[in-house]
């Protein structure tokens, strides 16, 4: 075994040899794989071998189609037959709200190269003979999809490894990791030491115990899942003796399994409500190809609808059943990307579908060690999108509802109810008894909008088809009333957004976004060092604010910042409230070791108001000394000033584009500023939510991570060329960014207005086409309630990027003419803002 090494990858299951392949085949042949036991002898041996392409999330898409696309050439490569049986699969529809889903999943499909055929349920009864299409209504189907034989990938894997200079040690146990002085890691081993560069932890089962070893506390926990493999079924063998196709893995979406040959039998693998979590602090020592006992009494009801469905399933015995730990995240989705607050050390961990994602997997994590970036945007998979507020019990709730819904429809405004209420700013209760509904963002609870006293939704509202996954609202507490209803489509609330969006127009609102990332940069060398890292000039002038961006070293966005001077060589960074640790990990990494700047997290510490609206300016001088005046207290500068008794720092910005303040405040304060702003408003004043922040955001062309800003578009395509100094020699990522404008931008952030809408607006990642040429996708999509238009920002060719010009959008199958408007289509001026 070497004793010194580039990468150790930790972890000799599928995904582990795969990251080993990858970086091998990027170059970085000084590598080496430590295994405890023998290869693929966790997960990896009892997985089923799904390949689904299915997958709403960007980055997962991504990842999945690489996989594809890359097993099969494992084969030439390396002479060893991965098992890859290329037989298709087939997503069944029962309900009006799955084939939406399906539509706009076709859409997001065509938007990054995944092919998708929709299909009638006689056509899947051509290719599925033995299904009963009963209350079937249609069905989408992925032609490249089907299943591999996991430990024959994993074998291939290993030996294109081998062949290209990396080394595998099985059999070999790693017991500490430590960090030497010089920054270099020291993994300790049963057979020894090797000291490296870095370290990728792949461990499966084991993240949580290989993250002890460095203090992290990995937001992974397997999950039990079943799967039913029958003896052989006559028809089924039949049709082999005549030649006949495999029928496909055929997935019953609302009945919550999926289903394909095996071995002239049928394989069932139900996702059930009640499956537990396993192994919260890591397998024994001596597990190996280890199974739990079976329960299939929770299976009932998915075994039930299988037979139904197809009937040959009931007509054999049950020749095994395996259940084993799969390991899962609080949304379903892995981790794979740098760790915080380590350098070098890296995760790819969680993988509840890790056959399918694998490849795709280790591809970008060797592309992110090798070249400091990832190639595609990764924000879906990045292991910073979860704080430290995903401990072991919040982790057991979320990860057994993330199990218990992979087949649920993937609603846009679904709201989950596991782990909820655990992080509420101070003026929750407030915000509830005027009618909140909540939504969660990195584990806080926000208002999303407000119901107007004594509004719940009928039976007749809630009434749904019958079938297992049905529900499209969230279950209530109690005999607490229902009052929203999850879709595609413009849901129940639309209209009550509309009513905080008029009020915000033509009164004011108030909005909390405590949620926001907080921080304070100071020292010495602050400015210097900011006005190196971000793309804006820092703010020269004590109290001036501006709108900055850190780059990556091709140009492309990582991070948005809202920089407030405060005080000589104190600066105040806001950004968004999602990515808090993966923002503050950067600067903090990104941070000159000489002790000439300093970091304190403040998102705990202080809330935010957002006061916004015409008469905002009256409400709040009512409440404070401090002239409030344009000309005393211009846009984009900040003061402190009292509210009351309060001492507060106000900001003259905000995300709506209305005369406004958001307000900064100690956090224990909160409710006194609450309640001292609503008796200065009265009925002038009304609380508003992110629905009608996000309607109004789309009017003013405000851009979000990762949508309209993101590491693979370049800060020129993303419209952000005001917001870079022009007289700045020197930012982080500005040769790449420059380079990139030089060479011709291949995309154009522009606005349209979609038209001949009625029920269904752009929500992103629909198509957009001119002609029968597909020119680009949305990234957002909405009504804008102050200019009565269906409106979508969308990235496309930049030749088309041109005002007026005409194109098409695809909206959950149905095309729509698109005009290209101005990027700012209320208040194009900023007229509101700086009055």
């Amino acid at each position: 075994m070497k004793t010194h090494a580039r990468v150790v990858v930790i972890g000799g299951g599928v995904v582990g040899v795969s990251t080993l392949y990858h970086l091998a085949k990027l170059g970085w042949t000084d590598v080496v794989l430590v295994e405890r036991k023998e290869l693929t002898s966790g997960s990896t041996w009892h997985a089923a071998g799904l390949l689904p392409l299915f997958n709403l999330s960007y980055s997962v898409g991504k990842m999945h189609q690489y996989s594809v696309g890359f097993y099969p050439t494992l084969e030439p490569e390396t002479g060893l037959n991965v098992g890859f049986s290329n037989v298709s699969n087939i997503r069944l529809a029962c309900t009006e709200d799955r084939l939406d889903e399906y539509l706009y999943y076709a859409g997001v499909a065509r938007t990054i190269g995944v092919e998708v055929d929709m299909l009638t349920p006689d056509q899947v009864k051509e290719i599925w003979p033995l299904a009963d299409m009963t209350g079937v209504i249609a069905a989408i189907r992925h032609p490249a999809d089907g299943y591999i034989q996991p430990a024959d990938l994993t074998q291939a894997l290993a030996r294109g490894a081998r062949q290209l200079g990396a080394e595998i040690n099985r059999n070999t146990t790693v017991i500490a990791i430590t960090r030497r002085p010089n920054g270099e890691w020291l993994v300790s081993t049963d057979q020894g030491d090797i000291i490296c560069e870095h370290v990728v932890s792949a461990s499966g089962n084991f993240a949580r115990k290989t993250g002890e070893m460095v203090g992290l506390d990995v937001p992974v926990i397997p999950v039990e899942h079943q799967y039913l493999v029958t003896e052989q079924h006559p028809a089924i063998m039949e049709r082999k003796r005549a030649g006949l196709p495999e029928m496909g893995v055929l997935r019953e979406s609302d009945a919550s399994y999926y289903m394909r040959e095996e071995a002239g039998g049928l394989l069932l693998g139900p996702y059930e409500v009640g499956a537990p979590i396993c192994y919260p602090d890591g397998p024994s020592a001596e597990s190996e190809y280890e199974l739990f006992p079976e329960d299939l009494e929770r299976l009932e009801p998915h075994i039930m609808a299988a037979i139904a469905r197809v009937p040959a399933f009931g007509e054999v015995g049950i020749k095994r059943v395996y259940n084993g730990a799969i390991a899962y995240t609080p949304d379903g989705s892995p981790i794979v990307g740098p760790a915080a607050g380590l350098k070098n050390f890296w995760l790819n961990e969680g993988h509840s579908f890790g056959i399918t994602a694998a490849g795709g997997a280790g591809w970008q994590l060797a592309h992110w060690i090798v070249d400091g970036e990832p190639t595609i945007d990764m924000m879906g998979v990045d292991p910073r999108r979860f704080g430290d507020y995903a401990g072991k019990g919040y982790l057991t709730a979320k990860n057994e509802e993330a199990y218990a819904k992979v087949f649920t429809v993937h609603y846009p405004d679904e709201e989950r109810e596991g782990a909820r209420g655990l992080r509420r700013t101070p003026c929750y209760d407030r915000m509830m008894a005027k009618g909140a509904v909540f939504g969660t963002v990195y584990g806080w609870e926000r208002p999303n909008w407000f119901a107007p006293p004594g509004y719940q939704l009928s039976e007749e509202d809630l009434a749904r088809p019958d079938v297992i996954l049905s529900r499209n609202y969230p279950e209530p507490e109690g005999d607490a009333p229902v009052r929203e209803q999850w879709s595609f489509r413009r849901s129940n609330y639309f209209g009550h957004v509309g009513a905080e969006c008029r009020h915000v127009t033509e009164k004011a609102g108030l909005l909390d976004m405590s949620a926001f990332a907080k921080c304070e940069i100071s020292g010495p060398g602050a400015e210097a060092w900011l006005d190196g890292l971000l793309t804006n000039a820092v703010p020269r002038k004590v109290g001036r604010v501006t709108l900055s961006y850190l780059l990556t070293a091709r140009g492309g966005v990582r991070s948005e910042f809202t920089v407030y001077k405060q005080g000589p060589q104190r600066f105040y960074l806001v950004s968004a409230g999602a990515y808090e640790k993966h923002d503050h990990d950067y600067l903090k990494k990104a941070m000159p070791h000489d002790g000439s700047v300093s970091f304190e997290r403040l998102t705990t510490a202080m809330g935010v108001l957002v006061l916004a609206g015409p008469k905002s300016r009256e409400i709040l001088a009512r409440l404070t000394g401090t002239d409030l005046s344009t000309a005393a207290f211009p846009w984009l500068t900040g003061k402190t000033i009292s509210v009351g008794i309060a001492e507060v720092e106000a900001l003259r910005v905000n995300f709506v584009g209305e005369l406004g303040w958001e307000i900064h405040h100690p956090i224990e304060m909160q409710n006194y500023i609450f309640d001292r702003l609503f008796e200065a408003g009265g009925d002038d004043l009304k609380p508003f939510g992110i629905r009608a922040m996000d309607s109004m955001r789309l009017e003013k062309g405000y851009k979000l991570i990762p949508r309209e800003l993101s590491v693979e578009y370049s800060a020129f395509e993303s419209g952000l060329s005001r917001f870079i100094g022009a007289k700045k020699t020197d930012y982080f990522g500005r040769d790449a960014l420059l380079a990139r404008r030089e060479k011709g931008e291949g995309n154009s952030l522009v606005t349209l207005e979609v038209h001949d809408v009625t029920d269904a607006d752009a929500r992103g990642a629909e198509p957009i086409f001119a002609g029968d040429e597909m020119v680009g996708r949305a990234t957002s999509g909405g009504y804008g309630w102050r200019t009565g238009k269906s409106l979508a920002l969308a990235m496309v060719r930049p030749d088309l990027a041109v005002v007026g010009g005409e194109l098409e959008i695809v909206i959950l199958g149905e095309r729509h003419r698109a005009t290209v408007i101005e990027d700012s289509p209320f208040d194009p001026g900023n007229d509101r803002l700086r009055s």
